[in-house]
């Protein structure tokens, strides 16, 4: 019986060395710059001895925005944020990044990996704004690729023929709830399920090529 707790001395050259981390935030509009950092969540995909990758727990915090920075009322409507509520318990972006990397950090070291990836749906849109934050706060040590990433977007178009979180994650063979969506947490435990079941479904045909190869051998 595999542990997911235990990764595989494999993973590290899985990914090229990267340990993939699927992250989701939650903001004030689109602009990376000008708009609020509200919520981080980041979920690592471990994998265990056998080569199957398993979503770790989530990590998140909600975010104070920003000095200046630009929150779009039509944002909040989307994600149900109140960035004034008294029992929100945010943390200043500083503290945010420290608390999502600590983690993720200790997960590369386990994994013998050189540095974090960042899975997203629609990826760029997640990293942009994590890389602007890192640069406001003029943190130092981040674990991520500065620009690589993995997008499930295109790999549920790919795989199921889907692009939309939620039509992706159904497809995927997993229910969808509309009234958690649009959550930091939520979203990125169901992107951490999509992407592990691409990456899986694609290790089992390439196991079973493997095998019918050996067998006609």
């Amino acid at each position: 019986m595999s542990d997911p707790a235990h990764p595989s001395p494999n993973y590290a050259q899985r990914f090229r060395g990267f340990l993939p981390v699927v992250v989701d935030v939650e903001t004030g509009g689109f602009d990376c710059e000008r708009d609020a950092l509200l919520e981080i969540a980041a979920v690592v995909i471990r994998m265990d001895a056998d080569g199957w990758l398993h979503p770790e727990p989530v990590v998140s915090t909600h975010v104070v925005p920003f000095p200046g920075a630009n929150i779009d009322p039509r944002a909040l409507e989307i994600t149900g944020i109140d960035p004034t509520h008294p029992f929100r318990a945010a943390l200043d972006e500083k503290e945010a990044l420290d608390h999502i990397f600590r983690p993720i950090r200790r997960a590369m070291r386990d994994a013998d990996c050189q540095r974090a990836i960042l899975v997203g749906h629609n990826a760029s849109f997640d990293l942009n704004f994590l890389n602007a934050a890192i640069r406001r706060t003029g943190h130092k040590r981040s674990p991520f690729h500065l620009f690589s990433c993995f997008d499930t977007a295109t790999l549920a178009g790919l795989a199921f023929g889907q692009t939309v979180l939620s039509k992706a994650v159904v497809a995927a063979g997993f229910e969808w709830n509309a009234n958690e969506a649009h959550s930091a947490v939520y979203d990125t435990e169901q992107t951490a399920r999509l992407f592990c079941t691409i990456v899986n479904r694609w290790k089992s045909m390439e196991d079973a090529w493997r095998a019918s190869t050996s067998a006609a051998a």
